[in-house]
């Protein structure tokens, strides 16, 4: 028991993952990236200014969100051998990450659309690095 009290802290510790745990999946930036989209379409044509604030607040933590997954997979998940199998694959995320940033810091239907389709890129690489075929599925309507 004595053990176990020293053990326990009050630290928060948050990460994904530096355990060795295995579990990666492009899905949490898809999520995030279509949250983007969706309060960005909100956004085009609300005019309460509280919703204005909330939507632009939900928006830039998923836009913050959506640039975290992606660089977990680039840092955590991909390997050297899948740049040499997708030479492109190091472009595809520098140019993901940077309109993350840019869902961050304005209000573009264009932008959030093609963080979406910059992510669809990446779900169906990291697919085919498993060896899988998993459809690019979105929760919503995104026209």
């Amino acid at each position: 028991m004595n053990i176990l009290k020293k053990l326990k802290s009050n630290t928060i510790v948050l990460a994904h993952c530096d355990g060795p745990c295995g579990v990666y999946d492009p899905s949490q930036a898809r999520v995030s990236a279509e949250a983007v989209y969706s309060m960005t379409k909100k956004l085009e044509n609300e005019i309460n200014p509280h919703a204005i604030a909330r939507f632009t607040r939900i928006k830039e933590d998923e836009a913050e969100g959506a640039k975290h997954h992606i660089l977990v997979l680039w840092t955590d998940y991909f390997k050297p051998e899948h740049l040499i199998k997708y030479p492109d694959l190091h472009d595809l995320i520098w140019k993901a990450t940077k309109i993350a940033s840019a869902c961050k810091q304005e209000i573009s239907l264009t932008h959030a659309k093609e963080l979406l389709d910059y992510v669809k890129q990446i779900h169906e690489i990291f697919w085919q690095t498993k060896g899988k075929e998993v459809p690019f599925n979105t929760a919503s309507d995104i026209s």
